[in-house]
């Protein structure tokens, strides 16, 4: 009995400071601070495994970006929840900051790509109802990490590439590819896979190409 008066009037203390006002909003609701906190926690804790474990502890160049959007997108779609948003909103998302792409420096693919995750699982977290469990929502964000790892481990990071100019204009001839690419594995002393013509200027024989090589025949050092 004394242990239920406790809670009693826990409750009670409870409803009295949820009842206080202040400019017409609710100074503080209990159940729906607790939700915030712990979405923003499991939030901020796949932001952390996406992009300090798999995106990669020394590169720091959008590290701050994915972090701020991630957290800001998941709290602007969380506050707003109670308004019904539809679909395009979220899709909304990705399209604004594909078109805009910051307006300054170009951001490579890859970046862009990890970008647009994490402005998804933003909105996955914040969007979630009451229809989707605790377990759904872990086995979706795990199912998110675990592809993005996967093709980080044993797609991207086993191949490299480097922008370079070549000036053996003879060689840029599809008959010659094979001399090609043993001309610029004996220059660069990289295992080539395949390249690419980024430019191509007959005027002063020079050719612009991408080499991608394979990382994994570096020596450790070099990865």
């Amino acid at each position: 009995m004394f242990l239920l008066d406790i809670l009693q009037d826990a409750d009670t203390q409870n409803a009295g400071i949820e009842s206080l006002k202040f400019y017409n909003m609710n100074l503080i609701d209990f159940r729906d601070f607790g939700k915030l906190f712990f979405r923003l926690l499991f939030n901020i804790g796949v932001l952390f495994v996406l992009i300090n474990v798999i995106y990669g502890k020394g590169r720091r160049e959008f590290t701050f970006t994915y972090y701020a959007l991630g957290t800001a997108i998941f709290l602007m779609c969380f506050l707003l929840e109670d308004v019904k948003l539809e679909l395009g909103f979220a899709l909304g998302l990705f399209a604004v900051f594909g078109i805009l792409k910051y307006r300054t420096d170009p951001i490579p693919i890859r970046e862009m790509t990890y970008l647009f995750v994490v402005i998804g699982i933003a909105v996955l977290n914040a969007l979630a109802n009451k229809k989707v469990s605790v377990a759904e929502l872990v086995l979706t964000n795990a199912a998110i990490l675990l592809c993005v790892y996967l093709l980080e481990k044993f797609l991207i990071k086993s191949e490299g590439h480097i922008d370079l100019i070549y000036e053996k204009i003879e060689n840029i001839n599809v008959e010659k590819k094979a001399e090609l690419l043993k001309d610029l594995e004996a220059r660069t002393g990289l295992k080539v896979k395949r390249f690419d013509f980024v430019k191509i200027d007959f005027l002063k024989d020079i050719a612009q190409l991408r080499v991608y090589y394979d990382k994994t025949a570096l020596p450790k050092d070099d990865h």
